[in-house]
């Protein structure tokens, strides 16, 4: 056996690593562990066995589990592995320069970058503000390796994608436990069994706004129901790479979309709202769990958004900066009403558009910029609808089943003195 093959890779390195699959990728490894500690009770990186202990000093690659991070691809597939799947011989070193900031910082509880089907979630985007870039940059370090593995919700056993705080009691364990209604988490199959024996709900807090057949859609003010909303964004996290929001949910609305089945109301998604955003944003944050991707209820999420816009009698956007994956969702849904408006009403300037859709009007003209149909007259923007091109995406697009909002299926009116 060669050198290479007996020397235990260190953090920071990366090589030809196996995934599940058993196709290659290169890994770089984030964080390592001696072999049969738990994600949350691993020892310092490069520790050895306590002296006296009576155990050898791990000293060979076996000895250790290693959180790889695959270049290249996003977080949520970073995962402990064993020696078995790196190729010792392949490793290399990384050179990285360090920042002033990074000097005497001690390495947090580690996780590392993206895949995720369109739609599926946006979490807060970044900022350009250097002390917001710092704190990001300082919560990416401590929280680098995912700490929980699964979860069991309901009939469904998810595999987590990212980080998310809980308390410190549940860090580590391979599966966490969460009651698929109330949303209370737990540590093993016989507490929720215990907990499910005796919890009464059936379905989110909050009011019902929207029913359409199985889906509902239900109402909730973080400031009148606080624990829920915190394991709402606890759960949503193990899911989301970006997003800042745990504990403070007063001041923000949360739209929870369910699935109705002969036990109750499960969640399928939600976003959420602030209740009073200067820059006239009307969703923080989306997600739809990834049991329920795939079925249509992204564009459903964020068509919602936009009809409570328009009873508001105001547009909307997102908040931004849009991470790239939720720029392609939004992208693709004002490209879907804009051109069913273009088929529909023919010629139709963006003032008349922005107050039919709700959607704002610098939104609409990047949309239609991307598509190359806005032109420049006069200091004007102006609108150059090909109707062949419209007529082609709507045949393209429409040919699977659509799930949008149903105006008439929403109940929800603004308060008084909110419009």
């Amino acid at each position: 056996m060669s050198d290479l093959e007996t020397r235990v890779p260190q953090i920071g390195q990366r090589a030809t690593c196996s995934w599940r699959d058993s196709t290659k990728h290169k890994g770089e490894i984030v964080e390592r562990r001696l072999k049969g500690s738990s994600a949350g009770g691993a020892p310092p990186s490069g520790s050895s066995a306590p002296s006296g202990s009576g155990s050898p000093k791990p000293d060979k690659p076996s000895d250790y589990e290693y959180y790889v991070h695959y270049v290249g691809f996003d977080r949520r597939l970073d995962e402990w592995i064993g020696s078995d799947r790196i190729d010792l011989t392949s490793i290399e070193v990384v050179q990285k320069r360090a920042s002033p900031n990074d000097q005497g910082r001690t390495r947090g509880r580690g996780r590392p970058p993206s895949v995720n089907p369109p739609g599926a979630a946006h979490g807060h985007g970044s900022s350009n503000d250097p002390a917001i870039l710092k704190l990001e940059k300082e919560h990416e370090e401590l929280t680098k390796v995912k700490n929980i593995g699964a979860i069991q919700m309901g009939q469904y056993e998810i595999d987590t994608w990212y980080y998310s705080p809980y308390p410190d009691e549940y860090s580590g364990i391979p599966k966490l436990y969460v009651c698929e209604f109330c949303l209370k988490y737990m540590k093993s199959i016989n507490t929720l069994r215990k907990h499910n024996s005796t919890c009464t709900c059936t379905r989110p807090p909050g009011d019902e706004i929207y029913r359409d057949g199985n889906v509902s859609v239900f109402e909730i003010d973080g400031n009148k129901d606080p624990l829920y909303c915190q394991s709402l964004c606890l759960l949503a996290k193990l899911f989301l790479d970006h997003k800042t929001l745990y504990y403070d949910v007063a001041p923000f609305m949360f739209y929870v979309v369910t699935e109705t089945t002969q036990k109750g109301a499960t969640v399928v998604g939600y976003f959420s709202k602030e209740k009073n955003s200067s820059e006239g944003y009307n969703l923080a944050c989306i997600l739809t769990f990834p049991q329920y991707q795939r079925s249509g209820y992204g564009k459903f999420i964020i068509s919602l958004s936009y009809e409570i816009s328009k009873r508001e009698g105001k547009a909307g956007s997102p908040e931004k900066p849009l991470s790239d994956l939720g720029k392609l969702s939004y992208r693709s849904y004002w490209t879907l009403i804009l051109f069913r408006l273009f088929r529909d009403r023919g010629d139709i300037d963006v003032e008349e558009i922005c107050r039919e859709t709700a959607i704002k009007v610098e939104d609409i003209i990047s949309t239609l910029q991307h598509k190359d149909m806005v032109k420049e007259w006069k200091g004007q923007h102006v609108i150059h609808v090909e109707k062949s091109k419209v007529e082609e995406y709507l045949k393209r697009t429409e040919r699977s089943k659509i799930r949008l909002c149903k105006p008439e299926c929403l109940v929800w009116q603004p308060k008084e003195g909110t419009k």
